[in-house]
């Protein structure tokens, strides 16, 4: 069984100054994107979970 994705705790949900929200930077292709729009709970292929200490632990 896969873990479920949140977008908030991925490295590719980046704010946008422009139109003031956050969203995905990632292009997704129309099949993943109907995937996306259909089901709340989404498994994303690009998910990143984001760990800003990541480059610290590697430096000790």
């Amino acid at each position: 069984m896969s873990s479920k994705t949140n977008c908030e705790s991925c490295m590719n949900y980046i704010y946008d100054e422009e139109y003031d929200c956050y969203e995905c930077n990632v292009s997704l292709d129309e099949d993943e994107m109907g995937r996306f729009l259909g089901d709340s709970y989404y498994n994303c292929p690009h998910f990143q979970y984001n760990d800003e200490y990541k480059i610290v632990r590697k430096q000790i």
